[in-house]
């Protein structure tokens, strides 16, 4: 980011700019909840996202051993929480009676508490929505089941439901040391480093697989386990077959991206840490704000989130100004303005939850837009390489489908008489495809209209609970 960009916000420019504020992070509320919910005593944890997918993680979390109790300064876009941790390990019921866990539609919830709830004791019956069903989780059980766990597939092979037969984990069992993969999501490894303080000794996870998608959560992750106490070692090499080399004690957080076969993180048994938490802002869920001061006709302050974030989608901000728009960055605001954009190439491996929202912004752009290396978009809650491209095609916007992403012809400079902008005639309507972000991408679509018009013609816009539970009514300042 260039100091001309970064230092460029004024009185005027606030004065004239819509202020709205970030949600919570997503991510960090996951993580630091399970972390509450490990601990032995009482902690609070606040600025939390209010929103289906935390109701799921929650409610499990409860279920097995831990309690929450909401406190008064709670809203209904910033939770706050007094959480008595379950000190120990999580409990399970009975083979015949395992402990129901239902992650309704959250893949995260899902991934993070399935390692999480394989170090504890009992059965665990993980199930979900039926979009949930048919998400792989093989990758995770494998490298679990090498630790201990016993797994019962009910349904589809490899997918929930699925019954877990916990005995805690055991890294005796496979000397110590596993590998697994991020090329379908980096929230496998990410569950398992949660989870790896309560195995009866030291465990080291090595990045395994062909590449290695949002990286950036697994920074999150280990921010989490530092805030917690939790001791750790990280290590890495420049190629496959050099020798290791460890990083002094917090390096890790300059790490952008990590090759399999060159990172591996050793986790050491110990007692998640009770304190007071606090949830910073979300660079996903802002992204569709930060986006409509690009496209729209004044510009959107954001407030709430950290310029020196270790959230991937932060790179929100790499994005908009690659393809021409102006920023001014504030320590804990961004502030957009109303610009010409570009097309450009990306790499949006490390930040996939933002594809959807970088989609639009490329419909109204001048050019094309090649968005590459994430093929695993097809295994989320919609098919997030599909979804986009079937809605814009009804704008007038051609999307080509590729086998890792996609391209992008936006509409900005064509001429000929047609709109520059993708528009939405009369008598159509959007499917949100049962995606949140597909549904708060969407909303983009207003900004050239005279009108609000997205929300009325979604076939649910309500599924936007999943995340950003507040994003309608924020929406109406901006578009």
């Amino acid at each position: 980011m260039s100091q001309s960009t970064r230092n460029t916000s004024t009185a005027e420019d606030r004065k004239n700019a819509v202020v709205v504020t970030a949600p919570a992070s997503k991510s960090v509320s996951h993580r630091y909840l399970i972390g509450a919910a490990l601990a032995q005593g009482l902690s609070t944890v606040r600025h939390t996202l209010e929103s289906r997918d935390l109701e799921r993680t929650r409610a499990i979390l409860c279920a097995a051993g831990a309690a929450m109790e909401q406190l008064p300064e709670s809203t209904p876009a910033s939770g706050a929480w007094r959480v008595t941790g379950m000190g120990g390990k999580p409990r399970g019921g009975a083979p015949a009676a395992p402990l129901s866990c239902d992650v309704e539609e959250s893949g995260t919830t899902c991934r993070l508490l399935t390692a999480v709830l394989a170090a504890g004791t009992g059965a665990f019956r993980i199930h979900g929505a039926p979009r949930m069903h048919e998400r792989p989780i093989e990758e995770l059980t494998d490298t679990l089941k090498q630790l201990g766990l016993g797994v019962t597939f009910e349904g589809k092979p490899d997918c929930p439901p699925m019954v877990l037969h916990a005995q805690g984990l055991n890294p005796g069992l496979c000397g110590g040391a596993v590998t697994l993969g991020m090329d379908i999501s980096s929230q496998y490894f990410s569950g398992l480093l949660l989870a790896a303080p309560m195995g009866s000794a030291p465990l080291t996870v090595t990045l395994g697989g062909e590449k290695a998608v949002s990286w950036p959560y697994v920074g999150l992750t280990l921010q989490c386990l530092t805030d917690y106490g939790i001791n750790f070692e990280v290590a890495t090499r420049p190629h496959a077959e050099a020798e290791w080399a460890l990083l002094p004690p917090g390096a890790w957080r300059e790490l952008t991206a990590a090759l399999p076969g060159c990172l591996r993180i050793t986790v050491r048994p110990g007692a998640y840490r009770a304190g007071d938490y606090v949830v910073e802002g979300d660079w996903s869920g802002a992204s569709y704000l930060l986006a409509a001061g690009a496209l729209g006709l004044r510009p959107v302050r954001v407030e709430g989130l950290r310029a020196d974030s270790l959230q991937g989608d932060r790179a929100m901000l790499d994005i908009l100004q690659k393809m021409g728009a102006r920023l001014s960055i504030e320590p804990d605001a961004v502030t957009v303005h109303p610009s010409a954009l570009h097309g450009v190439e990306l790499d949006m491996g490390d930040c996939p939850d933002l594809v959807p929202t970088v989609a639009m912004l490329a419909a109204f752009a001048q050019g094309s837009t090649r968005i590459r290396n994430v093929a695993h978009l097809r295994f989320k809650e919609s098919d997030r390489i599909s979804a986009p491209a079937q809605e814009l095609a009804k704008t007038g916007v051609t999307v080509d489908e590729l086998s890792d992403g996609m391209l992008v012809h936006g509409l900005a400079g064509r001429g000929n008489g047609k709109p520059d902008h993708p528009s939405l005639p009369e008598g159509i309507t959007l499917s949100a495809h049962n995606d949140h972000r597909i549904a708060m991408s969407l909303a983009l679509l207003d900004l050239r209209q005279p009108e609000a018009r997205v929300k009325s013609l979604l076939d649910d816009p309500t599924v936007v609970r999943k995340s950003f539970p507040q994003f309608w009514n924020i929406w109406e300042q901006l578009a």
